[in-house]
Protein backbone atom coordinates (compact mmCIF):
# COMPACT_ATOMS: atom_id res chain seq x y z
CA UNK A 1 0.00 0.00 0.00
CA UNK A 2 2.84 2.37 0.91
CA UNK A 3 4.53 1.74 -2.44
CA UNK A 4 1.22 2.38 -4.26
CA UNK A 5 0.82 5.74 -2.55
CA UNK A 6 4.42 6.61 -3.36
CA UNK A 7 3.78 5.75 -7.01
CA UNK A 8 0.84 8.15 -7.03
CA UNK A 9 2.69 10.91 -5.22
CA UNK A 10 5.77 10.83 -7.45
CA UNK A 11 4.00 11.85 -10.71
CA UNK A 12 2.17 14.57 -8.76
CA UNK A 13 5.49 15.81 -7.36
CA UNK A 14 6.98 15.88 -10.89
CA UNK A 15 3.96 17.82 -12.14
CA UNK A 16 4.20 20.40 -9.34
CA UNK A 17 7.98 20.76 -9.70
CA UNK A 18 7.64 21.13 -13.49
CA UNK A 19 5.22 24.02 -13.17
CA UNK A 20 7.30 25.50 -10.33
CA UNK A 21 10.47 25.33 -12.45
CA UNK A 22 8.85 27.16 -15.37
CA UNK A 23 7.24 29.74 -13.05
CA UNK A 24 10.56 30.36 -11.25
CA UNK A 25 12.35 30.85 -14.57
CA UNK A 26 9.74 33.30 -15.91
CA UNK A 27 9.53 35.32 -12.68
CA UNK A 28 13.30 35.67 -12.33
CA UNK A 29 13.90 36.82 -15.89
CA UNK A 30 10.86 39.14 -15.96
CA UNK A 31 12.03 40.75 -12.70
CA UNK A 32 15.56 40.84 -14.15
CA UNK A 33 17.01 39.00 -11.19
CA UNK A 34 18.91 36.65 -13.52
CA UNK A 35 20.02 36.72 -17.14
CA UNK A 36 18.14 34.31 -19.44
CA UNK A 37 21.27 32.20 -20.05
CA UNK A 38 21.98 31.82 -16.32
CA UNK A 39 18.32 31.08 -15.55
CA UNK A 40 18.04 28.51 -18.36
CA UNK A 41 21.04 26.63 -16.95
CA UNK A 42 20.92 27.01 -13.15
CA UNK A 43 17.19 26.70 -12.46
CA UNK A 44 16.68 23.34 -14.23
CA UNK A 45 19.91 22.03 -12.67
CA UNK A 46 18.57 22.94 -9.22
CA UNK A 47 15.16 21.37 -9.89
CA UNK A 48 16.82 18.25 -11.27
CA UNK A 49 18.42 17.81 -7.84
CA UNK A 50 15.03 18.46 -6.14
CA UNK A 51 13.49 15.67 -8.24
CA UNK A 52 16.22 13.34 -6.99
CA UNK A 53 17.85 12.84 -10.38
CA UNK A 54 20.89 15.05 -9.99
CA UNK A 55 23.15 12.13 -10.91
CA UNK A 56 21.49 12.04 -14.36
CA UNK A 57 21.87 15.76 -15.04
CA UNK A 58 24.81 15.21 -17.39
CA UNK A 59 22.85 12.76 -19.52
CA UNK A 60 19.84 15.08 -19.69
CA UNK A 61 21.97 18.04 -20.74
CA UNK A 62 23.86 16.04 -23.38
CA UNK A 63 20.54 14.75 -24.77
CA UNK A 64 19.19 18.30 -24.88
CA UNK A 65 22.33 19.68 -26.51
CA UNK A 66 22.36 16.84 -29.05
CA UNK A 67 18.76 17.53 -30.03
CA UNK A 68 19.32 21.30 -30.36
CA UNK A 69 22.82 21.24 -31.92
CA UNK A 70 21.46 21.31 -35.51
CA UNK A 71 19.30 24.30 -34.57
CA UNK A 72 22.28 26.11 -33.06
CA UNK A 73 24.34 25.40 -36.20
CA UNK A 74 21.51 26.62 -38.41
CA UNK A 75 21.17 29.86 -36.43
CA UNK A 76 24.92 30.42 -36.39
CA UNK A 77 25.35 30.22 -40.16
CA UNK A 78 21.97 31.82 -40.90
CA UNK A 79 23.05 34.90 -38.92
CA UNK A 80 26.29 35.03 -40.88
CA UNK A 81 24.46 34.54 -44.20
CA UNK A 82 21.78 37.16 -43.66
CA UNK A 83 24.25 39.47 -41.96
CA UNK A 84 26.38 39.42 -45.12
CA UNK A 85 23.28 39.92 -47.29
CA UNK A 86 22.38 42.98 -45.22
CA UNK A 87 25.95 44.27 -45.45
CA UNK A 88 26.01 43.98 -49.25
CA UNK A 89 22.63 45.71 -49.65
CA UNK A 90 20.28 42.88 -50.69
CA UNK A 91 17.47 44.13 -48.45
CA UNK A 92 17.96 47.84 -49.04
CA UNK A 93 15.10 48.02 -51.61
CA UNK A 94 12.73 46.43 -49.05
CA UNK A 95 13.87 48.90 -46.42
CA UNK A 96 13.41 51.82 -48.82
CA UNK A 97 9.92 50.56 -49.65
CA UNK A 98 8.99 50.33 -45.95
CA UNK A 99 10.52 53.77 -45.32
CA UNK A 100 8.59 55.23 -48.23
CA UNK A 101 5.38 53.79 -46.79
CA UNK A 102 6.25 54.71 -43.19
CA UNK A 103 7.39 58.33 -43.76
CA UNK A 104 8.77 58.46 -40.20
CA UNK A 105 5.22 58.04 -38.84
CA UNK A 106 5.37 55.68 -35.81
CA UNK A 107 1.95 54.22 -36.64
CA UNK A 108 2.98 53.34 -40.18
CA UNK A 109 6.32 51.99 -38.99
CA UNK A 110 4.66 49.54 -36.56
CA UNK A 111 2.17 48.40 -39.21
CA UNK A 112 5.05 48.12 -41.69
CA UNK A 113 6.91 45.92 -39.21
CA UNK A 114 3.94 43.53 -39.03
CA UNK A 115 3.57 43.45 -42.83
CA UNK A 116 7.29 42.87 -43.39
CA UNK A 117 7.42 40.07 -40.78
CA UNK A 118 4.35 38.39 -42.31
CA UNK A 119 5.79 38.53 -45.84
CA UNK A 120 9.23 37.25 -44.87
CA UNK A 121 7.58 34.48 -42.79
CA UNK A 122 6.55 32.81 -46.04
CA UNK A 123 9.91 31.03 -46.00
CA UNK A 124 8.67 29.08 -42.98
CA UNK A 125 11.63 29.85 -40.73
CA UNK A 126 11.23 32.15 -37.72
CA UNK A 127 14.93 32.87 -37.32
CA UNK A 128 15.38 34.25 -40.83
CA UNK A 129 12.15 36.24 -40.49
CA UNK A 130 13.39 37.92 -37.33
CA UNK A 131 16.86 38.58 -38.73
CA UNK A 132 15.51 40.31 -41.82
CA UNK A 133 12.74 42.21 -39.98
CA UNK A 134 14.94 43.48 -37.15
CA UNK A 135 17.81 44.37 -39.48
CA UNK A 136 15.46 46.42 -41.66
CA UNK A 137 13.47 48.15 -38.90
CA UNK A 138 15.87 48.47 -35.96
CA UNK A 139 17.72 51.58 -37.22
CA UNK A 140 14.41 53.36 -37.84
CA UNK A 141 13.05 52.52 -34.36
CA UNK A 142 16.30 53.76 -32.84
CA UNK A 143 16.34 56.98 -34.86
CA UNK A 144 12.76 57.83 -33.88
CA UNK A 145 13.27 56.63 -30.27
CA UNK A 146 10.37 54.19 -30.64
CA UNK A 147 9.75 51.29 -28.26
CA UNK A 148 11.80 48.28 -29.34
CA UNK A 149 9.51 45.83 -27.50
CA UNK A 150 6.71 46.96 -29.81
CA UNK A 151 8.87 45.90 -32.74
CA UNK A 152 9.74 42.50 -31.23
CA UNK A 153 6.17 41.86 -30.09
CA UNK A 154 4.56 42.68 -33.43
CA UNK A 155 7.15 40.66 -35.37
CA UNK A 156 6.71 37.62 -33.09
CA UNK A 157 2.92 37.67 -33.39
CA UNK A 158 2.90 38.06 -37.18
CA UNK A 159 5.42 35.24 -37.50
CA UNK A 160 3.41 33.09 -35.06
CA UNK A 161 0.32 33.25 -37.28
CA UNK A 162 2.36 32.50 -40.40
CA UNK A 163 4.18 29.67 -38.59
CA UNK A 164 1.09 27.53 -39.25
CA UNK A 165 2.06 27.21 -42.93
CA UNK A 166 2.42 23.50 -43.81
CA UNK A 167 6.20 23.89 -44.20
CA UNK A 168 6.47 25.94 -41.00
CA UNK A 169 6.41 22.92 -38.68
CA UNK A 170 3.31 22.72 -36.44
CA UNK A 171 0.88 21.69 -39.20
CA UNK A 172 3.25 18.97 -40.39
CA UNK A 173 3.70 17.73 -36.82
CA UNK A 174 -0.07 17.64 -36.20
CA UNK A 175 -0.58 15.77 -39.49
CA UNK A 176 2.13 13.26 -38.63
CA UNK A 177 0.92 12.70 -35.06
CA UNK A 178 -2.70 12.08 -36.10
CA UNK A 179 -1.90 10.43 -39.48
CA UNK A 180 -3.70 13.10 -41.50
CA UNK A 181 -2.94 15.05 -44.66
CA UNK A 182 -1.38 18.45 -43.90
CA UNK A 183 -3.43 20.19 -46.61
CA UNK A 184 -6.68 18.85 -45.09
CA UNK A 185 -5.70 20.50 -41.82
CA UNK A 186 -4.34 23.78 -43.18
CA UNK A 187 -6.54 24.78 -46.13
CA UNK A 188 -9.83 24.98 -44.17
CA UNK A 189 -7.97 26.94 -41.45
CA UNK A 190 -6.96 29.71 -43.88
CA UNK A 191 -10.00 32.00 -43.19
CA UNK A 192 -9.45 31.84 -39.42
CA UNK A 193 -5.70 32.42 -39.82
CA UNK A 194 -6.36 35.42 -42.09
CA UNK A 195 -8.62 36.87 -39.39
CA UNK A 196 -5.79 36.30 -36.90
CA UNK A 197 -3.31 38.05 -39.20
CA UNK A 198 -5.76 40.91 -39.67
CA UNK A 199 -6.00 41.06 -35.87
CA UNK A 200 -2.19 41.46 -35.68
CA UNK A 201 -2.35 44.30 -38.24
CA UNK A 202 -5.17 46.04 -36.32
CA UNK A 203 -3.27 45.64 -33.06
CA UNK A 204 -0.16 47.03 -34.79
CA UNK A 205 -2.25 50.03 -35.90
CA UNK A 206 -3.33 50.82 -32.34
CA UNK A 207 0.13 50.21 -30.88
CA UNK A 208 1.46 52.53 -33.60
CA UNK A 209 -1.10 55.18 -32.70
CA UNK A 210 0.08 54.94 -29.10
CA UNK A 211 3.67 55.45 -30.23
CA UNK A 212 2.60 58.34 -32.48
CA UNK A 213 0.84 60.00 -29.54
CA UNK A 214 3.98 59.62 -27.44
CA UNK A 215 6.47 60.79 -30.07
CA UNK A 216 4.53 62.79 -32.67
CA UNK A 217 5.09 62.57 -36.43
CA UNK A 218 8.35 63.65 -38.04
CA UNK A 219 9.73 63.51 -41.53
CA UNK A 220 12.91 61.49 -41.99
CA UNK A 221 14.75 64.73 -42.85
CA UNK A 222 13.70 66.23 -39.51
CA UNK A 223 15.01 63.17 -37.71
CA UNK A 224 18.37 63.48 -39.46
CA UNK A 225 18.52 67.20 -38.63
CA UNK A 226 17.76 66.40 -34.98
CA UNK A 227 20.58 63.85 -34.98
CA UNK A 228 23.02 66.42 -36.36
CA UNK A 229 21.96 68.93 -33.70
CA UNK A 230 22.40 66.28 -30.99
CA UNK A 231 25.83 65.43 -32.36
CA UNK A 232 26.85 69.12 -32.28
CA UNK A 233 25.53 69.47 -28.72
CA UNK A 234 27.44 66.36 -27.67
CA UNK A 235 30.56 67.72 -29.34
CA UNK A 236 30.18 71.05 -27.50
CA UNK A 237 29.74 69.28 -24.17
CA UNK A 238 32.84 67.19 -24.84
CA UNK A 239 34.87 70.27 -25.71
CA UNK A 240 33.56 72.06 -22.63
CA UNK A 241 34.50 69.08 -20.52
CA UNK A 242 38.12 69.48 -21.56
CA UNK A 243 38.26 67.03 -24.47
CA UNK A 244 39.24 69.86 -26.81
CA UNK A 245 42.79 69.42 -25.67
CA UNK A 246 42.88 66.06 -27.37
CA UNK A 247 42.02 67.62 -30.71
CA UNK A 248 38.49 66.20 -31.11
CA UNK A 249 36.66 69.45 -31.91
CA UNK A 250 35.14 69.45 -35.39
CA UNK A 251 35.93 65.81 -36.08
CA UNK A 252 33.52 63.09 -37.17
CA UNK A 253 31.62 60.84 -34.77
CA UNK A 254 34.13 58.05 -35.13
CA UNK A 255 37.08 60.37 -34.54
CA UNK A 256 35.36 61.68 -31.44
CA UNK A 257 34.88 58.14 -30.29
CA UNK A 258 38.62 57.57 -30.26
CA UNK A 259 39.56 60.84 -28.61
CA UNK A 260 36.52 61.83 -26.51
CA UNK A 261 36.17 61.71 -22.79
CA UNK A 262 34.60 58.29 -22.35
CA UNK A 263 32.09 58.71 -25.19
CA UNK A 264 33.53 56.01 -27.42
CA UNK A 265 30.89 53.33 -26.89
CA UNK A 266 27.91 55.58 -27.63
CA UNK A 267 29.50 57.07 -30.73
CA UNK A 268 30.50 53.66 -32.04
CA UNK A 269 27.00 52.31 -31.43
CA UNK A 270 25.49 55.24 -33.35
CA UNK A 271 27.90 54.69 -36.23
CA UNK A 272 27.10 50.99 -36.22
CA UNK A 273 23.36 51.73 -36.47
CA UNK A 274 23.91 54.02 -39.45
CA UNK A 275 26.17 51.43 -41.02
CA UNK A 276 23.73 48.53 -40.88
CA UNK A 277 20.93 49.52 -43.22
CA UNK A 278 20.31 53.21 -43.82
CA UNK A 279 23.76 54.30 -44.96
CA UNK A 280 23.70 54.16 -48.80
CA UNK A 281 27.47 54.72 -48.99
CA UNK A 282 28.72 51.94 -46.73
CA UNK A 283 31.88 50.23 -47.92
CA UNK A 284 30.38 46.73 -47.89
CA UNK A 285 27.76 47.42 -50.59
CA UNK A 286 28.07 45.19 -53.66
CA UNK A 287 25.61 46.63 -56.23
CA UNK A 288 27.21 44.70 -59.13
CA UNK A 289 26.52 41.43 -57.32
CA UNK A 290 22.93 42.30 -56.37
CA UNK A 291 21.25 39.82 -58.72
CA UNK A 292 23.74 37.08 -57.86
CA UNK A 293 22.95 37.54 -54.16
CA UNK A 294 19.21 37.65 -54.86
CA UNK A 295 19.42 34.44 -56.90
CA UNK A 296 21.43 32.63 -54.21
CA UNK A 297 18.94 33.73 -51.53
CA UNK A 298 15.92 32.69 -53.62
CA UNK A 299 17.57 29.33 -54.31
CA UNK A 300 18.39 28.89 -50.62
CA UNK A 301 14.80 29.60 -49.54
CA UNK A 302 13.45 27.29 -52.24
CA UNK A 303 15.80 24.54 -51.11
CA UNK A 304 14.58 25.04 -47.52
CA UNK A 305 10.92 24.74 -48.53
CA UNK A 306 11.57 21.76 -50.85
CA UNK A 307 13.83 20.15 -48.21
CA UNK A 308 16.61 19.39 -50.69
CA UNK A 309 19.16 19.36 -47.85
CA UNK A 310 19.00 19.85 -44.06
CA UNK A 311 18.62 23.56 -43.23
CA UNK A 312 21.92 23.80 -41.26
CA UNK A 313 23.78 22.38 -44.28
CA UNK A 314 22.06 24.84 -46.64
CA UNK A 315 23.04 27.85 -44.53
CA UNK A 316 26.57 26.56 -44.03
CA UNK A 317 27.03 26.24 -47.80
CA UNK A 318 25.25 29.54 -48.47
CA UNK A 319 27.33 31.48 -45.93
CA UNK A 320 30.58 30.09 -47.33
CA UNK A 321 29.52 30.90 -50.91
CA UNK A 322 28.38 34.50 -50.38
CA UNK A 323 31.37 35.31 -48.18
CA UNK A 324 33.77 34.03 -50.84
CA UNK A 325 32.08 35.76 -53.79
CA UNK A 326 31.27 39.11 -52.13
CA UNK A 327 34.49 39.38 -50.13
CA UNK A 328 37.21 37.47 -51.99
CA UNK A 329 40.01 38.83 -49.77
CA UNK A 330 40.47 36.87 -46.53
CA UNK A 331 40.90 39.97 -44.28
CA UNK A 332 37.51 41.24 -45.53
CA UNK A 333 35.91 37.87 -44.79
CA UNK A 334 37.37 37.93 -41.28
CA UNK A 335 36.02 41.46 -40.79
CA UNK A 336 32.49 40.37 -41.79
CA UNK A 337 32.61 37.36 -39.47
CA UNK A 338 33.86 39.56 -36.64
CA UNK A 339 31.08 42.08 -37.30
CA UNK A 340 28.42 39.40 -36.72
CA UNK A 341 30.23 37.42 -34.03
CA UNK A 342 28.35 39.15 -31.21
CA UNK A 343 24.95 38.03 -32.52
CA UNK A 344 26.24 34.53 -33.27
CA UNK A 345 27.63 34.09 -29.76
CA UNK A 346 24.55 35.47 -28.00
CA UNK A 347 22.09 33.36 -29.95
CA UNK A 348 24.02 30.07 -30.07
CA UNK A 349 24.84 30.45 -26.35
CA UNK A 350 21.15 30.95 -25.58
CA UNK A 351 20.19 27.88 -27.62
CA UNK A 352 22.64 25.63 -25.79
CA UNK A 353 21.46 27.06 -22.46
CA UNK A 354 17.86 26.28 -23.51
CA UNK A 355 19.04 22.73 -24.18
CA UNK A 356 19.64 22.34 -20.44
CA UNK A 357 16.09 23.49 -19.71
CA UNK A 358 14.43 21.20 -22.27
CA UNK A 359 16.76 18.31 -21.43
CA UNK A 360 15.78 18.38 -17.74
CA UNK A 361 12.07 18.90 -18.48
CA UNK A 362 11.99 15.89 -20.78
CA UNK A 363 14.59 13.69 -19.11
CA UNK A 364 13.01 13.82 -15.64
CA UNK A 365 9.56 13.16 -17.12
CA UNK A 366 8.19 16.47 -15.78
CA UNK A 367 6.81 17.57 -19.15
CA UNK A 368 4.95 14.27 -19.65
CA UNK A 369 3.32 14.40 -16.24
CA UNK A 370 2.39 18.08 -16.66
CA UNK A 371 0.65 17.29 -19.95
CA UNK A 372 -1.13 14.24 -18.51
CA UNK A 373 -2.30 16.25 -15.48
CA UNK A 374 -3.77 18.97 -17.71
CA UNK A 375 -5.62 16.36 -19.78
CA UNK A 376 -6.91 14.59 -16.67
CA UNK A 377 -8.38 17.76 -15.12
CA UNK A 378 -10.68 18.33 -18.12
CA UNK A 379 -14.27 17.80 -16.85
CA UNK A 380 -16.15 14.87 -18.36
CA UNK A 381 -18.91 17.21 -19.58
CA UNK A 382 -16.43 19.00 -21.86
CA UNK A 383 -15.97 15.87 -24.01
CA UNK A 384 -18.16 17.04 -26.93
CA UNK A 385 -16.24 20.35 -26.90
CA UNK A 386 -12.77 18.83 -27.01
CA UNK A 387 -11.79 20.91 -30.06
CA UNK A 388 -12.44 24.10 -28.06
CA UNK A 389 -10.60 22.63 -25.08
CA UNK A 390 -7.65 21.71 -27.31
CA UNK A 391 -7.55 25.23 -28.76
CA UNK A 392 -7.49 26.75 -25.28
CA UNK A 393 -4.92 24.26 -23.98
CA UNK A 394 -2.66 24.95 -26.96
CA UNK A 395 -1.91 28.41 -25.52
CA UNK A 396 -0.19 27.37 -22.27
CA UNK A 397 1.04 23.99 -23.51
CA UNK A 398 2.83 25.23 -26.63
CA UNK A 399 4.28 28.06 -24.53
CA UNK A 400 5.61 25.81 -21.78
CA UNK A 401 6.82 22.96 -23.99
CA UNK A 402 8.29 22.41 -27.42
CA UNK A 403 6.11 21.83 -30.47
CA UNK A 404 7.44 18.28 -30.60
CA UNK A 405 6.34 17.65 -27.02
CA UNK A 406 2.88 19.08 -27.61
CA UNK A 407 2.07 17.60 -31.01
CA UNK A 408 3.60 14.16 -30.48
CA UNK A 409 2.98 13.80 -26.73
CA UNK A 410 -0.22 15.66 -25.86
CA UNK A 411 -2.27 16.01 -29.06
CA UNK A 412 -2.74 12.25 -29.62
CA UNK A 413 -4.11 11.91 -26.07
CA UNK A 414 -6.48 14.85 -26.57
CA UNK A 415 -7.54 13.49 -29.98
CA UNK A 416 -8.33 10.10 -28.45
CA UNK A 417 -10.50 11.76 -25.81
CA UNK A 418 -12.21 13.81 -28.52
CA UNK A 419 -12.86 10.75 -30.71
CA UNK A 420 -14.70 9.10 -27.81
CA UNK A 421 -17.18 12.00 -27.98
CA UNK A 422 -17.45 12.16 -31.76
CA UNK A 423 -14.98 15.01 -32.38
CA UNK A 424 -13.03 14.39 -35.60
CA UNK A 425 -9.19 14.27 -35.59
CA UNK A 426 -9.18 17.04 -38.26
CA UNK A 427 -10.98 19.44 -35.91
CA UNK A 428 -8.57 18.54 -33.12
CA UNK A 429 -5.56 19.10 -35.40
CA UNK A 430 -6.84 22.52 -36.53
CA UNK A 431 -7.58 23.57 -32.96
CA UNK A 432 -4.04 22.58 -31.94
CA UNK A 433 -2.60 25.28 -34.26
CA UNK A 434 -4.32 28.12 -32.38
CA UNK A 435 -1.53 28.69 -29.84
CA UNK A 436 1.27 29.41 -32.34
CA UNK A 437 1.27 33.26 -32.02
CA UNK A 438 2.03 32.79 -28.30
CA UNK A 439 4.37 29.85 -28.88
CA UNK A 440 6.77 32.00 -30.94
CA UNK A 441 7.65 33.98 -27.79
CA UNK A 442 8.20 30.88 -25.64
CA UNK A 443 11.57 30.68 -23.87
CA UNK A 444 11.91 27.23 -25.45
CA UNK A 445 11.88 28.61 -29.02
CA UNK A 446 15.45 29.35 -30.21
CA UNK A 447 14.27 31.91 -32.78
CA UNK A 448 12.97 34.27 -30.09
CA UNK A 449 16.55 34.74 -28.87
CA UNK A 450 17.52 35.86 -32.37
CA UNK A 451 14.68 38.40 -32.18
CA UNK A 452 15.47 39.90 -28.77
CA UNK A 453 19.24 39.59 -29.25
CA UNK A 454 19.35 41.51 -32.52
CA UNK A 455 16.82 44.07 -31.24
CA UNK A 456 18.85 44.54 -28.03
CA UNK A 457 15.71 43.94 -25.94
CA UNK A 458 15.66 42.14 -22.59
CA UNK A 459 13.84 38.82 -22.89
CA UNK A 460 11.85 39.63 -19.74
CA UNK A 461 10.67 42.96 -21.19
CA UNK A 462 9.62 41.24 -24.40
CA UNK A 463 7.72 38.59 -22.43
CA UNK A 464 5.87 41.10 -20.27
CA UNK A 465 4.79 43.05 -23.34
CA UNK A 466 3.89 40.30 -25.78
CA UNK A 467 2.14 37.58 -23.74
CA UNK A 468 -1.21 39.37 -23.36
CA UNK A 469 -1.36 40.51 -26.99
CA UNK A 470 -0.24 37.15 -28.37
CA UNK A 471 -2.84 35.35 -26.23
CA UNK A 472 -5.50 37.74 -27.58
CA UNK A 473 -4.41 36.92 -31.16
CA UNK A 474 -4.72 33.19 -30.39
CA UNK A 475 -8.24 33.69 -29.03
CA UNK A 476 -9.20 35.69 -32.15
CA UNK A 477 -8.10 32.75 -34.35
CA UNK A 478 -9.97 30.30 -32.13
CA UNK A 479 -13.14 32.45 -32.19
CA UNK A 480 -12.95 32.85 -35.97
CA UNK A 481 -12.45 29.10 -36.38
CA UNK A 482 -15.54 28.36 -34.35
CA UNK A 483 -17.57 31.07 -36.11
CA UNK A 484 -16.69 29.66 -39.53
CA UNK A 485 -17.40 26.10 -38.39
CA UNK A 486 -13.77 25.07 -38.96
CA UNK A 487 -13.18 24.04 -35.32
Amino acid sequence: MGRSRANVRYPLMLTILGFAMIATFLVLIMMKKMSPIAALVLIPALFCVFVGKGANLGDYVIDGVTSLAPTAAMLMFAIVYFGVMIDVGLFDPIVRGILKFAKADPMRIVVGTAILAAIVSLDGDGSTTFMITVSAMYPLYKRLKMSLVVMTGVAAMANGVMNTLPWGGPTARAATALKLDASDIFVPMIPALLVGLLGVFVLSYFLGLRERKRLGVLTLDEVLVEEKVEEKETETVLVGAGSGASGTSGTSGKDKATGGAGSGTDAEDDDEERFTVLDPNRATLRPKLYWFNALVTATLLTAMIMEWLPIPVLFLLGAALVLTVNFPHIPDQKARLAAHADNVLNVSGMVFAAAVFTGVLQGTGMVDHMAKWMVDVIPEGMGPHMALVTGLLSLPLTYFMSNDGFYFGVLPVLAEAGAAHGVSPLEMARASLVGQPLHMSSPLVPAVYVLVGMAKVEFGDHTKFVVKWAALTCLIILGAGMLFGII
